[in-house]
């Protein structure tokens, strides 16, 4: 297995003492990304906020510093992720801001209509079934929260950027997307209001749903 191999195993999931360095890695690498990710939506602190497939736990503390009368929850299916993540929001977790726990997607362990906002950061490419998977967020979400996914890598009208995503979307064995599709996979999940944003340059995307009232 050559190296380029081993790392995009590692970002989809974390693993071991390499897994840890990729995790922390992966806060200050994908911090541009995820600021302007949110950058079209106003974060209340009051909210109640998921990020699933949390890795570094970067956007996490990102969200804590935020929220003064919320909760922030973080879930990922990598032991190892779990682990740096709640070394990195130690302190949120002792002041009760902040948990973290090893889960999954396709089974949340949460009540219905709980948050007010849940993310996915370079996440949902590694979603089993993301209908499926979108519709149990759905689940989860209060009526008119919403749910934002933040991609590096779909399919841009950027060839240079299209091309790398395409590159290692076949290294790694995980699919990417047009806007068009992001659009139609949110519909057939039952949201609306659907958003989508991008950074032509940079080859990034933002994809904003709303669970109906």
């Amino acid at each position: 297995m050559d190296l380029k191999q081993i790392l995009v195993n590692q970002v989809r999931k974390p693993n071991g003492k390499l897994g840890r360095m990729i995790a922390r890695g992966m806060n200050k690498g994908h911090a541009k990304l995820a600021k302007w990710g949110v950058l079209n939506f106003s974060i209340e602190p009051h909210y109640t906020i998921l990020d699933i497939g949390c890795g570094g736990g970067g956007n996490i503390k990102r969200f804590a510093k935020i929220i003064t009368e919320g909760k922030v929850y973080g879930i990922d299916y990598s032991e190892t992720a779990v682990y740096v993540s709640m070394k990195v929001n130690k302190k949120y977790i002792e002041e009760g801001i902040v948990e973290i726990y090893q889960g999954s997607v396709s089974a949340l362990t949460f009540k219905d209509d709980y948050f007010d906002l849940v993310t996915g950061f370079e996440a949902s490419y590694f979603w089993p079934d993301l209908i499926r998977d979108l519709k149990e967020i759905y689940r989860v979400l209060k009526p008119n929260g919403h749910l934002i996914l933040v991609n590096e890598g779909y399919i841009s009208n950027n060839e240079k950027k299209r091309r790398k995503a395409e590159k290692w979307s076949n290294l790694g064995n995980f699919p990417i997307h047009t806007p068009d599709e992001y659009r139609e996979f949110l519909k057939k999940a039952g949201y609306s209001k659907i958003q989508l944003y991008e950074k032509n340059k940079k080859g990034w995307i933002t994809v904003i749903g709303t669970k109906k009232s």
